[in-house]
């Protein structure tokens, strides 16, 4: 089975790591596996199995003139398609809303079965009126639409038939412990940790906020935010105004995460909408304490609240640090909720996911 897979980019975030994983998959079970980005290779941030063949666009220049989106979209569509010809897929793959739309156009009246899947919530995540209107014009004509959540799902079904519209959470893939390390190592004393694109969506000024309510009670504890992103200097800003500053640490990119949230002693999740959180899951199979805020996609489907993790109500402040808080004080209750915490490997673990895969490539193919 030839296998074509396509992205903006392979640079760091949720989607783009999710397509590498499944890359990396498919290629050591001796799949014809090839990824296409319309960016460079010199944002990619994730391994490649030396079988996955690798193919760069390099058409990610801005559109200055008022035209210009226009002729560079297209020119993204022509290239597109010449490459998925020239490839003579099986099945074409492609994540995320503008680049499913760009692929399906590309495809018109070729022969491989695309299947396109939105990575983040649609219903929260603004595109633009016009690639609004150009997915649920064209969304139709995919072979299958993958999305992560129920709640997405509902959101689909609305202009998509029910059969067309599939649900595939994230995989969870996490390396074993080994001598492996990360260039930052969190301080000494207790560690919060959260993990993501410095953006407005992850609400990581809410964070700020709530672990300031709790800070004056737990001298011991720091907040340790890991990304980069626009956000940075006003978050700076605002830890200074809360009085927190030497408390809060941006490090910046996490490059081995899994080696950081092995060390620390909480997880806090504050985005204000989600997809299917990677650092949610990854944290949990580390076997860290979670609390989360319950937006609208992602976390409630991989949190059992009060079983293995804490969900509050979102954009809830007060709650938020109230959970915070209470997890603080309570090491015993950290403790139970670790435990528990890894059952996301077996519940979201890699070959079931990519069963789910499987399936459906099975039965459109």
């Amino acid at each position: 089975m030839r296998i074509v897979l396509i992205i903006s980019s392979l640079s760091r975030g949720g989607a783009e790591r999710v397509m590498s994983i499944m890359a990396n998959y498919w290629a050591r079970r001796g799949k014809d596996v090839t990824i296409v980005t319309i960016d460079s290779k010199e944002s990619d941030s994730y391994f490649l199995h030396p079988r996955v063949k690798r193919i760069a666009l390099a058409l990610m220049k801005p559109s200055l003139r008022p035209w210009e989106p226009f002729q560079n979209n297209f020119y993204r569509v022509k290239c597109l398609r010449r490459e998925i010809k020239a490839l003579d897929a099986d099945v074409v793959i492609s994540f995320v809303d503008k680049t499913n739309v760009l692929v399906l156009l590309a495809t018109f009246g070729l022969g491989p079965r695309v299947v396109v899947s939105e990575r983040i919530d649609p219903l929260r995540h603004r595109i633009g009126w016009t690639w609004q209107g150009l997915r649920r014009l064209l969304y139709i004509r995919a072979s299958a639409v993958v999305v992560q959540s129920h709640r997405v799902v509902g959101w689909a079904q609305t202009f998509l038939p029910r059969g067309l519209v599939y649900s595939i959470p994230n995989p969870v893939e996490v390396a074993p412990p080994g001598k492996k390390k990360d260039h930052y190592a969190l301080p000494a004393g207790r560690s919060i940790v959260a993990m993501g694109r410095l953006t407005r969506q992850k609400g990581y000024d809410l964070l700020l906020r709530a672990f300031a309510v709790c800070a004056p009670k737990h001298p011991e504890w720091c907040l340790v935010i890991f990304g980069e992103g626009e956000e940075r200097h006003q978050l700076g800003t605002l830890a200074k105004q809360l009085g927190i500053a030497n408390r809060v640490i941006l490090p910046g990119l996490a490059e081995n995460p899994t080696v950081v949230l092995r060390k620390a002693d909480l997880f806090v999740l504050s985005s204000r909408f989600e997809g299917f959180p990677n650092a949610l899951l990854e944290a949990m199979a580390c076997g860290l304490p979670v609390v989360s805020f319950d937006c609208p996609c992602g976390p409630r489907e991989i949190i059992r609240n009060g079983e293995d993790g804490v969900l509050v109500p979102s954009g809830n402040l007060a709650s938020l640090a109230a959970a915070m808080d209470s997890l603080m004080a309570n090491e015993n209750e950290r403790k139970r909720l670790s435990i528990r915490a890894k059952d996301v490997t077996k519940r979201f673990g890699l070959e079931k996911v990519m069963g789910m895969w499987e399936d459906l490539l099975s039965g459109i193919l």
